[in-house]
């Protein structure tokens, strides 16, 4: 009986290459990749383009002056510099109960994960199975028992490296994923220190408003008893119970606004309010001395260490480089990929009291397919990533030029309160002189409750603004140390910078 000739099979997408074709296998080789090659012509970067574009070259000097001579302690000690525990207490609660500290540590999970499953795909892949079966498998014969077992195996030969690049571009995700808890790290940091320096400022301004209104308390009850006496006129006493209720209205909004300031710590830290304000308690007198300085610290080798110590720029650098690698990979999977296949087994079959056992095993098929008509697939996927790896260098780039203005940004506003320091303080001097020089004048009756109140307003704004200098200038210094990357360095591993309850970042 003649048989059908056997004809070669054809899937879906792919050519695959049996022995039954007659052509010799040379020429179906060169007709794949001549079809393979014209499958995309985009053009995909290479790693010498992906280094040049993932290069940051910092500005040459910083167009605003450095403060203090550029010369002094590392950016990396601030906190503890400071000398402040109770902020540095804040600083390791915060970063252990962060929100967004856990998400990035679960970001940098999941990039292991897809890491580990890139490199398997350049594995050979083993699996194992076994059987039993019972079954009578025709009339009049008896029951026959199956027993087996074996192992499959598979392997993709990554032939042009598209598994190779791809396990590359989630290396490179891995790495960005870290630096994101870098960079995290640092935000959170930076939050804690404006908070708690920020309350630390509304303190010192409720001791000025707090003493302002005594003194308006003190002038309004003299009013009152020079006014019954006939002393004094009933409206210059009335005028004395506005300021005072004045005063006193100020004090409670700036009350409210450092309880308010206290339950932003408690929401940052999760430090219990009983407890945090026993600590802030207990620090405030060294907090008015941190307040009180004239200087904080100064920058060593700001403009060289910037571009290449900052977490955000350098997870963009290494975003450039997955995303050159996804497309180097999307374009290798319109080449011929090449697969092999074998099985190792054992089987024993009884049926009749007879039984019969052995080994199985093969190997292959060993099979070559390439995508060719796959309505454009495959090219609209190497387009679409290098669509993305043009999109990360723009990042990256904007990403630097930002860092650039943030430093620029905090330099101006350190030397801005620097040169406005000198004048306030000289300011608040003199008007707090005036003001005891109108408070005499008062007693005396040579210079009227009008004239008294306004060298108290005046005296009270000066006062009021020196601090607002204060609070400014420590948050520059703040900026800066975010905007310079904070105390991270190139190279620090993520369990060696985890914080501890007993470090600072």
């Amino acid at each position: 009986m003649l048989r059908p000739p056997q004809r070669p099979t054809i899937q879906p997408a792919a050519l695959r290459v049996v022995p039954a074709l007659r052509p010799p296998l040379a020429l179906v080789l060169a007709f794949m990749f001549a079809l393979a090659g014209c499958a995309s012509s985009v053009s995909v970067p290479d790693t010498r383009q992906t280094e040049a574009s993932s290069r940051t070259v910092p500005p040459a000097t910083w167009q605003a002056a450095l403060p203090h001579g550029g010369s002094g302690a590392q950016l990396a000690a601030w906190w503890r510099q400071w000398g402040d525990a109770a902020l540095v207490e804040l600083m390791a609660a915060a970063q252990n109960n962060s929100a967004s500290l856990s998400s990035a540590r679960a970001r940098i999970a999941q990039s292991r994960a897809g890491l580990a499953n890139a490199n398997a795909a350049l594995l050979p892949s083993v699996g194992a199975s076994a059987q039993a079966a019972r079954s009578v498998t025709a009339p009049n014969l008896p029951v026959a028992t199956s027993l087996g077992a074996g192992l499959q195996a598979a392997w993709e030969i990554d032939l042009f490296g598209a598994n190779r690049e791809a396990a590359n571009a989630e290396q490179a995700r891995l790495e960005g994923a870290e630096l994101g808890w870098h960079e995290a790290r640092v935000a959170v940091a930076a939050e804690v220190a404006t908070t708690y320096y920020s309350l630390r400022y509304c303190e010192a301004s409720a001791q000025v408003t707090q003493g302002d209104a005594a003194s308006r308390r003190e002038t309004a009850r003299l009013a009152d008893l020079t006014a019954q006496a006939g002393l004094n006129a009933p409206a210059n006493a009335a005028l004395a119970r506005a300021s005072a209720a004045d005063a006193a209205s100020n004090l409670r909004a700036v009350q409210a606004q450092c309880d308010v300031l206290v339950k932003a710590l408690v929401a940052l830290s999760a430090v219990p309010e009983p407890e945090l304000r026993e600590k802030l308690k207990e620090n405030q007198t060294l907090a008015q001395a941190i307040y009180g300085q004239s200087a904080m610290f100064s920058i060593a080798q700001l403009p060289a260490e910037l571009l290449t110590q900052r977490p955000d720029i350098a997870a963009a650098q290494r975003a450039v480089a997955a995303a050159s690698a996804q497309a180097r990979s999307a374009n290798a999977r319109r080449l011929p990929m090449l697969s092999l296949n074998g099985s190792l087994g054992v089987a024993a079959l009884r049926q009749g009291g007879a039984t019969s056992d052995g080994v199985t095993w093969s190997v292959g098929p060993i099979a070559l397919s390439v995508p060719l008509l796959d309505g454009g697939r495959t090219a609209a996927n190497t387009t679409a990533a290098v669509a993305a790896y043009d999109d990360a260098v723009v990042q990256l780039q904007a990403k630097v030029r930002t860092a650039v203005r943030e430093v620029e940004e905090a330099l101006v506003n350190l030397a801005s309160v620097a040169a406005r320091t000198g004048d306030a303080q000289a300011a608040q001097q003199g008007y707090k002189a005036a003001l005891d020089a109108a408070q005499a004048r008062y007693r005396a009756g040579l210079a009227s409750l009008v004239e008294l109140e306004d060298a108290r307003r005046t005296a009270l704004f000066a006062q009021q603004n020196t601090l607002a200098l204060e609070r400014d200038r420590i948050a520059a210094w703040i900026s800066l140390y975010r905007a310079a990357g904070g105390g991270w360095r190139a190279g620090t591993p993520v369990a060696a910078a985890m914080p501890v309850a007993s470090a600072a970042p």
